[in-house]
């Protein structure tokens, strides 16, 4: 498993940190998703053979956030 750690701009409730969690742990590979409303961060654990940055960063864009590295 790796853990990555990555900023994500536009949240302002928790109700966006509970919609970027959701939308992290539905991919296949993320083995937990936990955003940070203070920090304005996301950290993920995932299996890289199954997911990776670019996945994460879509589905949260979706979202109407923006996301770096």
């Amino acid at each position: 498993m790796t853990t990555k750690t990555f900023n994500v701009t536009g949240m302002k409730c928790m109700g966006c940190v509970s919609n970027v969690e959701k939308a992290l742990n539905a991919l296949d590979g993320v083995a937990s998703a936990k955003a940070d409303l203070t920090a304005k961060t996301a950290t993920v654990e995932y299996d890289e053979t199954k997911v990776g940055f670019a996945q994460m960063q879509e589905a949260v864009e979706k979202l109407g956030f923006e996301v770096t590295e």
